[in-house]
């Protein structure tokens, strides 16, 4: 009898010590992928190669994952190529970045119910008219470990994330630092905790100090490459540049209902040397439409800057809206580099890929250089991109963050005369963030701004902007 108990103490303690082991949990994560579908092949063998190993694996993005390919911007369902996809590959969550606004509540919610991923922000509450499944937070079950998932967006000066403000009308937005604090108590109901993030690399650092409850920041909307993952005051942040280029493979050692280690690994996707064949299909299908490789015009030396391409775009604004000024933000500049060769509708959509409209404005030479700085200053202090006139923004010396004063020029070179009136085109996201005192609001001119840049480039045929400048920044 003693030889049994015995025999069965020794068997009780072997289930403890099996029940008692520490467990993984295995997140593959993304964030910005700006509606990159040629990427996807990739990522879902990404996922299959993980998932194989791993079945539990947890796929989660930290949002703007539409905005950037007319593929996907401009399909019958604005972007539902990217929800089929993300649907595909096994996505779990994500959250709301700026862009999923792009195509207001109605566009939202109709993308909602098309997902079998969750949408979870806790600062973002839809009018209950809408009907919208977005949830604050998520718990899951994952392998017999208790996950939960809490997501927050950035809000902007203009208090809603960066996105036109008629897109935005129809939800009330929180303060996203202080709505996050309200669910702390996801510490004591789950083993991990896990904030998508959309609010910048820079904030989440800053915002790691005072989270000590979360795990893992799954990072976004500043597009910042890290290598794998950054500790921060105890908590794993992750991120990557924008375009799906690479994704984060994160693991989470689970020991006695808490995180005892992390470790994280960046992956490449456009030169994974494996494609899902099943993606690879719908990614065809969606990519089908020649009307958007039609050539335009012909690019005679690379464009190698935000500046020269931001130039362009504001060329084409000031050139056929026949204004004196034209000028863009330079948010609204959506990629760097261009090489020489054919210029094709598709390149031109993917520059100002949001449907914009032109507004023409008469305005001062002092009204217009306010409306500058006031757009600088909504546009993360980011300076607009100019034409028909330069600009000279004198900063601190001891602060080289702040302007002290702007100067502009005309093209004469002489500067501008404040009190002079002057026809000025730019889009209806500026004139609607710029909210600098000015007697003309601005008129729509019923001209979407990606139609003027294809219509300039026609024009123009052959475009040299190498070395363009039209910033000058001095210290004093």
């Amino acid at each position: 009898m003693k030889r049994i108990l015995l025999t069965l103490a020794a068997a009780g303690a072997l289930a403890l010590s099996a029940f008692a082991q520490p467990k993984e949990l295995h997140i593959l994560s993304a964030n910005d992928m700006h509606a990159k579908i040629q990427n996807f092949p990739q990522l879902a063998a990404i996922a299959d190669s993980l998932r194989a190993e791993y079945p539990s694996l947890l796929i989660l993005s930290a949002g703007d994952n539409r905005t950037g390919d007319p593929l996907n911007d401009i399909y019958e369902i604005p972007a539902y190529p990217m929800v089929a996809l993300m649907n595909q590959v096994g996505f779990k969550a994500t959250t709301l970045g700026n862009h999923e606004f792009d195509s207001g509540p109605a566009g939202l919610t109709r993308l909602i119910n098309l997902s079998t991923f969750d949408y979870i922000c806790c600062n973002v509450i839809p009018d209950p008219s809408w009907g919208m499944h977005l949830r604050p937070y998520e718990i899951f079950d994952v392998n017999g470990m208790t996950v939960g998932i809490v997501g927050i967006v950035q809000i902007g000066i203009s208090g809603h994330p960066d996105s036109h403000p008629d897109n935005c009308k129809g939800f009330t937005f929180l303060p996203p630092e202080e709505t996050l604090q309200q669910y702390s108590w996801l510490r004591d109901k789950c083993d991990v905790v896990i904030l998508l993030s959309h609010i910048g690399y820079e904030g989440d650092v800053d915002l790691s100090a005072r989270v000590p409850w979360i795990d893992l920041i799954v990072s976004g909307h500043s597009h910042t490459q890290l290598a794998g993952g950054e500790i921060h005051n105890g908590v794993m942040i992750t991120q990557n540049v924008n375009r799906l280029q690479r994704v984060t493979h994160t693991t989470l050692t689970v020991d006695g209902g808490k995180v005892t280690a992390k470790k994280a690994e960046n992956i490449e996707v456009q030169d994974y040397p494996k494609k899902n064949r099943v993606v690879e299909l719908m990614t065809d299908f969606f990519c089908t439409n020649p009307e958007f490789e039609r050539v335009v015009g012909t690019i005679d030396a690379p464009f190698t800057s935000y500046e020269e391409l931001g130039i362009l775009m504001a060329d084409s604004f000031r050139e056929m809206g026949g204004a004196d000024v034209g000028f863009c933000n330079y948010g609204g500049v959506r990629y760097d580099y261009l090489p020489a060769g054919p210029f094709t509708v598709s390149d031109i959509l993917k520059l100002d890929p949001f449907g914009n409209d032109a507004v023409e404005l008469t305005l001062t030479g002092e009204e217009l250089r306010q409306m500058l700085l006031s757009c600088c200053a909504a546009d993360e202090d980011r300076f607009p991109v100019v034409s028909g006139i330069t600009c000279e923004l004198i900063k601190d010396k001891k602060n080289p963050s702040k302007i002290k004063n702007l100067v502009l020029y005309g093209p004469d070179g002489k500067k501008l005369n404040l009190k002079n009136s002057y026809k000025v085109v730019t889009n209806t996201y500026v004139a609607s963030i710029s909210t600098s005192p000015r007697k003309d609001q601005g008129r729509a001119m019923n001209y979407q701004t990606a139609q003027m840049i294809q219509d300039y480039v026609a024009k123009q045929g052959h475009l040299n902007y190498a070395g363009r400048k039209v910033i000058k920044e001095t210290l004093k």
